[in-house]
């Protein structure tokens, strides 16, 4: 009697084990894009509604969408995320892999119906950081694995945004940004020149591109733009942004419009 108890402890398990369900092969793709978007407090509520309507119609657009079917795999799997300080980043649509028209249509569909949130402060690096744990927990196989982080300011909170792009990027992952420049400088977090700062300190990896926004009215296209250049693959020749960047690391602790970034020679 002691031995069948002993084997009928063993049956139970081994059996259940046995039965456990296969994990899920991963989905391969073309790209692994992560739309990393600034709802900081300097963002006008104004200014949220465009920004996400440039990005419902983006992925409403026959251009992205043909771009997704051109691809070697012919789909890509996107996350939306929107961030502002530390311990502000939130995914507003989960991982969705997008490879026909419905499908994109989908993925616009889920950004129309969240509402968008605000927060403060404008931690780049801390949102880069959030978005690398997405990429690794994704269970892709993508051909390239993209960052694209929109925002209207400088990293004015948390550890150095340099140090987030080169962790990053050491990883594989290609940085690319949308400085949103709408108003002229006037807070005290705020910078002129915001496009070089994000080129200088925030975008990173081979054939890593920014878009500046200087106008409301640039949305659309620039966004509907970037996502084609990031989905197709489609550049042109574009220089390598290096992990480590040849100008002084000073320049990229600007947190002011007369900060050591304007004031510093490279």
């Amino acid at each position: 009697m002691r031995l069948a108890a002993i084997a009928a402890t063993l049956c139970a398990l081994i059996i259940p084990a046995r039965q456990a369900p296969a994990q899920p092969a991963s989905t391969e793709v073309d790209v692994a894009l992560v739309l990393a978007v600034d709802v900081s407090l300097s963002m006008d509520l104004e200014e949220q509604r465009v920004q996400r309507d440039g990005y419902v119609a983006a992925f409403r657009s026959t251009a992205v969408q043909a771009a997704i079917r051109q691809g070697l795999i012919g789909r890509i799997a996107v996350t939306y995320v929107e961030w502002a300080g530390i311990g502000s980043q939130s995914v507003v649509v989960p991982w969705t892999v997008i490879g026909t028209a419905a499908e994109a249509d989908g993925f616009a569909d889920q950004l129309t119906h969240a509402l968008p949130t605000r927060a403060v402060w404008t931690a780049i690096a801390a949102a880069l950081d959030f978005s690398m744990g997405l990429l690794r927990e994704a269970r892709f196989e993508a051909t390239r694995r993209v960052i694209d982080v929109s925002g209207d300011g400088p990293n004015n909170q948390g550890r150095a945004v340099t140090l987030s792009r080169d962790d990053a990027v050491a990883a594989g992952v290609i940085i690319n940004g949308l400085p949103l420049m709408l108003k002229a400088p006037t807070g005290p977090y705020d910078i002129p020149d915001l496009d070089l700062y994000y080129r200088d300190c925030v975008i990173g990896g081979p054939g890593a591109f920014l878009v500046p926004v200087r106008d409301k009215a640039e949305f659309a296209t620039a966004i509907r733009t970037k996502i084609v250049r990031e989905v197709a693959d489609a550049a042109g020749p574009a220089p390598q942004i290096l992990p480590v960047q040849a100008f002084s690391r000073a320049r990229c602790a600007a947190t002011g419009r007369r900060s050591r970034y304007d004031l510093d020679d490279p």
